[in-house]
Parts: structure tokens; C-alpha cells; sequence
């Protein structure tokens, strides 16, 4: 090959990439795979209807199609690429969308990957090379919905605290945030935090039972410089002293008045009784001993009657 020729084969593999780069944006910009969509109806063929966003369109399947639907309706649907990378659309609603964090089942194991149920026909699947620990069919895992952006494939992966956010610059210390219990170790209980992050709760900054799958509100107590982020069931601080004052005179009320509790015990023992820390404990009954509703006793804490 002449030096012309491969100058203008390379030139022309450039253009070309060049080209597939700006269709694959113009898609995602109109038609977003992967995700829910508002599209027009356009037309009618034999095997649905086609609905349209600018120049794209996607079939949408008769067996989802609504009665009296008409030229120009606007539906919303989901859309994803069928067993053939086709780009279909589905009026069925799925566990979650591209960038979601979901408990699924897992289907059928193959050498290649594991098929997991996820409400729709075409199962979501978890590519072995995208996969924490061998998945086993009939259990429930964790998974992170992804999208192949050279495919468009939808794909899931259970990796899922290198598939979190490492840029925490957007949260704050003492901010609420939503958790998603996804493993329990030795240490603390390993989350997902606001469907982005990834974060660990000490098991005594933990006031409550948990379990894997269990959703709940947490605080954000520690952003490291490393980005790891570590949580709290209470917020950082004298904010929390009232809730849980309410807490302790709402357990003295059910227990006739008096707790064998007080500033000796150990705070597994408050922990129990109270579903909070010592420290916090310690503070909300100096707040009520102040008010004058409770009473401090050699061997536990009372109601002033």
C-alpha cells in the first residue's frame, strides 16, 4: 500500500468513527436506551406501532400496545435493545433504570454471566467479568443497572462499591441521605448511599437491626480524604439530643417509671434498651435532668412524678 493510500485510509477510518460518535450522541440526546421515554406515535405496521423523537423511532410490540391508541398520542415507555440489539420499547415498568441500584434474582447461571429478573421479557444480564462472587439461581443480589455505550446493551453488574461515585464533593457532613444496606461485615454495614455513592456505618453508630436489602435513612458523619464516606443512623451533633430525649421518657413511661439505667452501664446494655449510643444517651438525660422531668438515682433514671 502507497503512503497516498494509507493516508486516505486513515483519514477515512477517522471520519468513520468520527460519523459513529455522532450518531450514537444524536441517538442518546433524542431517544435515551435504557431509560423511560415520552415518544410520539408515528405509525402502524403488522407487528405494532413505531414511535418517534426527531428522526429515531422504536417499535413498540402489539402486545404492548393500549386500545384506542391513536396517530400522534404521546406515550411514555421504557426503551432497551432486544435479543437481536434491535432498540424495542415496553410499556412494563422494570426494577429500576440505567444508573440504579436494585435487589434482584438471580435466573440462570451460564459460563458467560448470570440472567436476572428484572421485570421485563429479556432478562438483565450480570457478564461474569462484571461479577463480585459467584451468583447462584434463586438468590437475591445487589445490582448496579449499566449501559454499554459502543452497544447500547443493557448489562448489570454486582461490583458495585467500584461502580459507585469516588466524587463526594457535592455532600456534607451532618447531610441525610437515603441508605441501601448492601453487605454486613465484622466492622460495620457496607451501603449504597442516594442511589450514587458507597459508605460504611460502624456497628456502633448502628441503633437498630439491619439486613441486607434494608433501605433507610441515614447522616453523612466523615468524608475522607480518600473519598470513603462513613455514616450514622443519627445526625452528627446536639441535634439528635431531643429525638432521642423523647426516646427515654417515651421507654420510662412503658416500663412504670423507672429504668435501671445510668451513666455506669455498658453501653451494649443502652444500646439495647435505648437504640443509641452511650455518648447520646449521656446527653439527652442531662437535657431532661435540666427540665426537671426525670430523676438521677444511684441505680437507674426515673420520672418525676
Amino acid at each position: 500500500m502507497s503512503g497516498k493510500e494509507s493516508n486516505f485510509k486513515n483519514a477515512w477510518m477517522h471520519l468513520k468513527k468520527h460519523a459513529e460518535k455522532s450518531n450514537t450522541s444524536a441517538l442518546e440526546t433524542r431517544i435515551e436506551i435504557g431509560r423511560y421515554n415520552r415518544l410520539g406515535v408515528q405509525t402502524r405496521s403488522d407487528f405494532g406501532v413505531y414511535l418517534s423523537s426527531g428522526d429515531d423511532r422504536v417499535l413498540l410490540p402489539n402486545k404492548y400496545v393500549p386500545e384506542r391508541l391513536s396517530i400522534g398520542d404521546v406515550l411514555d415507555v421504557f426503551v432497551y435493545t432486544d435479543s437481536e440489539d434491535r432498540l424495542v420499547a415496553t410499556t412494563l415498568k422494570p426494577a429500576g433504570v440505567v444508573g440504579d441500584f436494585v435487589f434482584l434474582i438471580a435466573k440462570d447461571v451460564a459460563p458467560f454471566g448470570t440472567f436476572m429478573d428484572w421485570g421485563l421479557e429479556k432478562d438483565l444480564l450480570v457478564p461474569r467479568n462484571e461479577q463480585q462472587d459467584r451468583m447462584e439461581p434463586g438468590k437475591k443480589y445487589l445490582v448496579k443497572i449499566c449501559r454499554d455505550n459502543r452497544t447500547h446493551r443493557i448489562y448489570g453488574t454486582t461490583q458495585i462499591s467500584a461502580n459507585c461515585d469516588k466524587n463526594t464533593r457535592d455532600l456534607k457532613v451532618g447531610q441525610q441521605v437515603d441508605l441501601i444496606v448492601h453487605s454486613i461485615t465484622t466492622i460495620g454495614i457496607m451501603a449504597v448511599v442516594d442511589n450514587r455513592y458507597y459508605g460504611m456505618m460502624y456497628l456502633n453508630e448502628t441503633y437498630q437491626k439491619l439486613f441486607i436489602g434494608d433501605t433507610c435513612k441515614g447522616y453523612i458523619m466523615r468524608i475522607r480524604e480518600d473519598g470513603k464516606i462513613d455514616l450514622s443512623m443519627k445526625k452528627p451533633g446536639y441535634s439528635s439530643v431531643p429525638k432521642s430525649a423523647e426516646v427515654i421518657l417515651y421507654r420510662l413511661n412503658k416500663s412504670g417509671g423507672f429504668i435501671p439505667c445510668h451513666d455506669k452501664s455498658s453501653p451494649e446494655e443502652i444500646r439495647k434498651r435505648f437504640s443509641m449510643s452511650k455518648k447520646e444517651f449521656k446527653r439527652a438525660v442531662g437535657n431532661l435532668y435540666k427540665k426537671r422531668l426525670i430523676e438521677l438515682k444511684d441505680n437507674g433514671i426515673g420520672l418525676i412524678k
